[in-house]
Formats: structure tokens, sequence, C-alpha cells
């Protein structure tokens, strides 16, 4: 002991007066033992149960000055509500209760902490209650004053607590005396070491976050309640990504930040999981489930059987109501919270949420781009008196060039409008067409009072509602709704709720989207095709995710080219993947340089014989022809490969998905994933969280949107 007591007592002269809002690390410091009475600085702590353990966690210096102006405000502190965290939590400070405001979450308790005291396990320190804090103050007071120690007094827990000197204050866990008529506490056991003001702790305490959102994003998780390898919540996962979003945003938009033009932007988690299991269905599973093996039974469960359930008519109508559900209550609850709020929105989904995402958006339907594709094809919609011809119909839909494959098909127009779009299809009529078609004869039955099954329209000549179900054959159900869709085995497709925002961008992380589309029967994306009601869409990936798959193949099949590669966070390519590149070129060089050499040989030992004496000269014009033709060959053949390394790719059309950009982009592995890609494929399909590279490409495409750039271009 002596020796740690010497150790704080030359930390306390270096600085003895510390800042006790310090937004850093905290040292052991003491106040000199000469030194007069000061009033001990609170700080505002809450608990949460992590691992099945109490942690006390400090809240930000703004929110604790915040809760800490309040609680001294001298009015009274029940029914005062303090938002914390970004306005993501409320703060009661009457009941010393925290409540999450978006989503549901155990409340937890809040304590105004002055002393501390080291914990059993570890080297964190517990705060004591804030009744026996006042009683230890003033008996830290007393004996500050009259300079008389040695205080010794007894928590509510019958703990033993011992003021020896400033420098030195222990704390003694009770244990029982041997006194039968009761256990009497005693100084016996381990002393744990006793700190008063939390600047003399060792704690991070941040700065708090700005006050000013810019955007709103909303985060849906996939399959499973956890959501990382270390098992925890969306909320969780989500709270990291904000983290890292707000170091990036002052290491690449200092410039921004120093100019007042940027505050943060939010990101606020949704949960569809615990919704869906609360139906009862997990109750029906447990009854047809097999008692072996029964943690991975209940993995498979609780997780796996997400995907499935998303493929049931039933419960994906659930899942789909809830997300859409949940984001627009979170949507109304924000705006209600931030009045001043004048940023955009933008979606992102992890896994099976981007699946679930995209459904939605495709399903969208915006009456403004209803306005537009009606005024761009006015021709559409048919008169009442339907006194035109097929070839007629299908001059007025800019498609003459179809009529004679309907001429040779023996369709005439009452045909055609009992055509579904897996007829068209089958016909060999491509997409864009096949929609229009529909959505034409749709709108003439509804003009003229005709009942018979149809395909849904959907907002201009799009894969809006083909891509519901894998049949993308749609029929009406026996009540006649055209909501719902016939997939060809007896289930009918969901009724997908509408956004009451227009998301300007939605990113997918580790998604299966072109998987399921594929399965469901869908070859090609239409390239004019995009969002009813969102300009961009990202797809994000790692390329050792088992999960991914890419989207840019839908829309253009014929071409083969590779994802865009998303910088480093600090910039250029990761060593590694620089070395490999270096080395596959000069591999190349090396080959190409040996190619020239053999061929130049060969073809000299191939050559046939020419007279000595008598064309000498000839002879020597043949072979210096010969030899500048090699020459000439080998150098290109040589030169043809480093220059295709060399030259830029040329920008290729991916469709308006993305509003002419690319869509697919894959980060960069770590050079201890690329030893083996099997190793980390799992790991690799959870690593977005915190993912650097990740954020910074969503901040970078926000903020573009507003005019705002990265201090410095990544390359």
């Amino acid at each position: 002991m002596s020796s740690v007591e010497s150790h704080q007592e030359q930390l306390s002269q270096s600085d003895p007066s510390p800042s006790p809002n310090s937004c850093s690390s905290f040292e052991l410091l003491d106040m000199d033992t000469g030194s007069l009475y000061e009033p001990v600085s609170p700080h505002w702590f809450y608990c949460k149960i992590i691992d099945s353990k109490e942690t006390w966690i400090p809240f930000n210096s703004e929110d604790s000055q915040q809760l800490e102006e309040a609680y001294g405000s001298g009015k009274d502190c029940n029914g005062r509500v303090v938002p914390t965290d970004g306005g993501r939590y409320d703060v009661h400070l009457g009941e010393r209760m925290r409540y999450a405001v978006y989503w549901d979450e155990l409340a937890s308790e809040v304590r105004r902490c002055t002393w501390f005291y080291k914990g059993d396990k570890d080297n964190k320190y517990v705060p004591y209650s804030e009744s026996f804090s006042q009683v230890l103050e003033e008996t830290y007071m007393l004996a500050v004053t009259l300079d008389e120690w040695k205080k010794k007094l007894e928590s509510p827990n019958r703990e033993i607590i011992i003021l020896h000197n400033p420098k030195l204050m222990v704390h003694y866990q009770p244990v029982a005396g041997s006194d039968e008529w009761g256990s009497t506490p005693t100084e016996q056991g381990r002393p744990r070491t006793v700190k008063r003001g939390v600047e003399n702790i060792s704690v991070d305490i941040h700065c708090g976050e700005p006050l000013q959102i810019d955007h709103l994003v909303f985060v849906v998780h996939g399959i499973g309640p956890a959501c990382d390898l270390r098992f925890r919540s969306i909320v969780q996962c989500v709270n990291d990504f904000r983290s890292v979003s707000l170091n990036l945003l002052q290491t690449h938009f200092k410039k921004a930040q120093e100019n007042q033009q940027i505050g943060r932007v939010e990101f606020l988690p949704v949960n569809w999981h615990s919704p869906l299991h609360s139906t009862g269905v997990d109750v029906d599973l447990q009854r047809i489930t097999l008692p072996s093996i029964n943690r991975l039974r209940h993995f498979t469960n609780d997780t796996i059987l997400d995907v499935f359930f998303y493929n049931s008519p039933t419960y994906c109508q659930t899942i789909v109501d809830t997300v859409a559900s949940e984001m627009n209550r979170i949507y109304t609850l924000f705006l209600q919270r931030n009045p001043d709020f004048k940023g955009g929105v933008s979606i992102a989904g992890h896994s099976l949420g981007s699946l679930i995402l995209f459904d939605i958006l495709t399903n969208q339907k915006d009456s403004l781009g209803d306005m537009d594709s009606e005024k761009d094809a006015p021709n559409i919609v048919m008169d009442e008196g339907d006194t035109l011809t097929l070839e007629e119909d299908l001059k007025k839909l800019q498609l003459s060039e179809f009529f004679n494959l309907f001429e040779k098909e023996k369709v005439d127009k009452e045909a055609l409008a009992l055509c579904t779009d897996k007829d068209l299809q089958e016909m060999g009529i491509p997409l864009g067409p096949r929609k229009k078609i529909l959505n034409y004869f749709r709108t003439r039955k509804n003009l003229m009072g005709i009942n018979r099954p149809t395909l849904q329209p959907a907002s201009g000549v799009t894969i809006s509602n083909i891509l519901k179900e894998p049949g993308f054959c749609s029929k009406t159900n026996a009540t006649g709704n055209g909501d719902y869709l016939d997939v060809g085995i007896g289930q009918v497709s969901v009724k997908y709720p509408r956004l009451i925002y227009k998301p300007e961008i939605f990113f997918a992380f580790g998604s299966p989207i072109g998987m399921f589309l594929t399965v469901r029967g869908l070859k090609r994306i239409d390239p004019n095709y995009k969002f009813p009601t969102c300009k961009g869409f990202f797809n994000i990936y790692h390329p050792f995710d088992p999960v991914a798959y890419r989207i840019e193949p839908m829309v253009v099949p014929g071409v083969e080219f590779e994802p865009m590669l998303i910088p480093h966070h600090k910039g250029r390519k990761r060593m590694h993947l620089e070395l490999r590149e270096g080395l596959t070129r000069m591999s190349m060089d090396l080959k190409n340089n040996l190619l020239g050499s053999l061929r130049m040989a060969w073809k000299s030992f191939t050559r046939a014989p020419y007279p000595a004496l008598q064309a000498s000269e000839t002879t020597e014009e043949t072979e210096a022809e010969s030899e500048s033709s090699s020459e000439k060959l080998s150098d290109v053949n040589t030169e043809e490969t480093p220059v295709t390394v060399k030259e830029e790719v040329p920008p290729i059309n991916v469709g308006m998905l993305n509003g002419g950009q690319r869509i697919d982009y894959v980060l960069q592995e770590k050079p201890i994933e690329s030893f083996n890609e099997y190793l980390f494929a799992l790991q690799s399909h959870l690593c977005y969280w915190e993912s650097e590279d990740t954020v910074l490409l969503v901040l970078k495409e926000i903020y573009q949107t507003q005019g705002i750039f990265l201090d410095q271009p990544l390359q």
C-alpha cells in the first residue's frame, strides 16, 4: 500500500486541480493533505445490466451538466424530464430513472454520484447511493476542517468505510462475526479503495453529441435477436454505428464542422424480431421441436427460421407491417421531439432487413410519380367508348412492333386482357412493354366496370409489383381485392403499407436481395427501373460475406465487371491489396516478356533456309524485316496487358436504380482475413456495425446530397 500511496501522492502534486468535466480518461488524482475543504463536483451515472452484472456508466459531460442544472434549479424534481443521449433517452429526475424514447428497453436507474468504491471482480468503480454519499461528504468535510481522521462509518448494507486520511480511504465488505445472537460487521477481508469525486477515478466521459441533426437514418436488422458475434441487440449495434459516425465527422468533415455547416446524422434502430416472435409462433414451434440438441434447435427456431417466416404470407405480413409501422411511428415521434428538423430521411437494412426494405420500397406508390407518369404517357388511359383495335392500342402505347407477335399467337384484345405477366413473359415480351400493356388494360377495365383478374398497376413502366412474390403472376382473391398476389402455390402475398416519408437513399449491408430476386424467377432488372419514392440504392458488402449477393449483373447481365472498391477511411488501399496488385502486375509483365522472347526464338528456329551466296542481300533484308515485324508484335503483345490495367475502366451503365451511379460497393478485407476467407466468413457478415469504411461511405453519400464533401477525397 505504501508504494501505491506514494505514487498517488506524486500524481496529485503534479496536477492538483483537474477539471471535473474533462472529456478524457481520468487518472487517480487527490487533493493535497493540507488543503482547505472544497465541495465535491457531482457527476450523473446510469446503471446498465451487461452480462447479468450491473455496470454504472457515466452520462456525457453535457448531459450530466443539464441534469445537475435541473437538479439544482430549486424546482420540484417530480415530473421533471430531461432528454439525454441526443434525445434518444429521457431521464425522469423524480424517479431517478432513464427511459428509452424510440424503442422498448428496460428502464435503468440514474444516480447523482460523488463517492465511489472499487468493484469486487474488476477495476471499475461503483458509486455509493446518494444518501450515503451525502453522509460520507459531511464526514469528510468535518475531517478536513478539524483535521481529525480515522473516521469509521457503517453503510446501510453493513459495510465499513474508514477515512484514514485524504489519501487513504478504504471500504470493507461485511463479514459475519462469531456472535450467536447476531452478526456484527468487522474489518476483515480485503480492503477496497474509496475515491471522492469522478475526477479521481479512471472512467471515460465523452463530450456529447452536436445538437443539430442533419439527416435521419432508420436501420433494420436481419434474422434473429442478435446482430453480431457478441450477441448484442440491434440497439447496441446501432449505437456503435452512430459512435463511429461521430468520430468520422470530426476527422473527415472537420472543415464543415468548424464552419458550422453540419451537425450529425441520427441513426435509429427498427426492431421487428420481437413483435414477430410475440405472436405465439414460438409456442407452436416448441410443441413440435425435438428434445435433442436443444440449444441448436432453439437457435434455429429463434434465428434461421426468420427467413422462412418472411417467405410465409401470414408472417411476412406481420414483418412488413411491423417494419413500416415502426418507421412511421418513430418518424412521427422524431418530428414531434425535433420540430426544427429540416433534413432528409434514409433507410438501411442488414441481411434480411435489406430485403424487407427492398420489397417495401418496390411496392410504394408515389402520387407525384403517378402524376408524372400519366403526364409522360397520357395515351395509356383508354377512352370510355373503347372503339380502338388492338393495333391502334399498341400504337398508342408505342408498342406497334409487338402486333405481329400477338397476331401470330392469335391474341386479340379480349385475350390480351386475360393475360398475366407470366403469359406475356413466355411470349418473349420484355419487362417494360409488359408493364405498359398490363397497366393499360387494367385501367381500361376499371373504366369499363369489368371486374376480371388483373395485375395491380405499378407507378410508371417499372417492375414495382412483379417483384412482390416468386410467381410474379397476379390475380385477385375471392373477394376481388386486387392487393393480393397469387404466387402459384396457393399462397397470397402481403399488402405492403405505405411510408409517410420519401427516403432519399437506401443502404443494404450484406444483402441477399439479388439471390431472392433470382429465386423468385426474376432474371433481369429493367435498366430504366427505379424505386417510386427513393432515389438512391447502395449495395455494400464484404468480399467474404456468405450472405451477400450483387445487384448490377441483374441490370447488365451481358457484361462482366468488378464492383466499386470502397476506399479505406485513412486513404489509399490496404497495404496487402496494393502488394498483391503489384505482384500480379509484375508477373504479367514477366509473362508477356517471356512469351515474346519464346515467340522470337521459335520463329528463328522454324524459318525456311535461304541460299547462302546467291541472295545474301535479299536474305539480310528479309531477316531484318522479319525481326522488326516480330519485335513489333512482341512489343504490342507485351504492352497490351499493362495498358489495359492502367487504363481507366470506361463508365458502365448500370441503370437508374441508383440514379445512374454504381450500385455494388465492396469493402477491402483486412490483412488477417486474407489468410483464410472461410475462417472469417461469419464475422464478415457481421462486420458492418463497426466498419469505418462502411460508415464513411454512408456519411459521404448523405452529405453529398446537401452539397457537403469530404475534406480530402479518398482514393
